[in-house]
C-alpha cells in the first residue's frame, strides 16, 4: 500500500511512491522476453538436447521471478535481475553479436534500476517492511 502525501486543502492527496516508469518497463521487458525465449526452449524438449533445453528453462524461470517481482517492488529483484543479464554477458562471450546484445541490455536495464527516482522506490518499500 502506497503512503499518502497530505494535500492542501482543496487538493486530493497523491501517492508518494508511485512505480517509475523505468521500473515498469524492465519488468514488462523482462516477462516479455522471458517467456517468448522459453517457448522456443519448450520447443526442443523432444529432441536431442533436452538437458540444455531443460537448463534454459530453468534459467528462464529465474528471470520470470525477477519480472513479477520488479513489478511487485522487490528490493532483491533488481539485484537479481541484473546478475541474470551478467549471467548472459558472460555465457554468451562466444558470439561477438550475442556479447554486445547482452551488454547493452545489462548496461541499460542496470541504469534504469539504480537511478535515483528506482532506488528511492525500492527503499521506500523496504522501510514499509520494516
Amino acid at each position: 500500500m502506497d503512503t499518502l502525501k497530505p494535500g492542501r486543502e482543496g487538493q486530493s492527496r497523491q501517492p508518494i511512491n508511485k512505480r517509475p516508469l523505468s521500473v515498469t518497463i524492465v519488468g514488462c521487458i523482462f516477462l516479455a522476453i522471458v517467456i517468448l525465449a522459453s517457448a522456443s526452449h519448450a520447443a526442443e524438449l523432444r529432441g536431442p538436447g533436452l538437458y540444455d533445453a531443460l537448463w534454459a528453462l530453468l534459467v528462464n524461470l529465474v528471470a520470470i521471478v525477477c519480472g513479477i517481482y520488479l513489478l511487485r517492488r522487490c528490493n532483491w529483484a533488481r539485484w537479481l535481475a541484473v546478475a541474470w543479464l551478467g549471467f548472459h554477458v558472460i555465457i554468451s562471450l562466444h558470439s561477438r553479436q550475442a556479447l554486445l546484445v547482452h551488454s547493452a541490455l545489462l548496461a541499460l536495464f542496470a541504469y534504469l534500476l539504480f537511478r535515483p527516482v528506482a532506488t528511492s522506490y525500492f527503499r521506500a518499500s523496504a522501510s514499509e517492511e520494516t
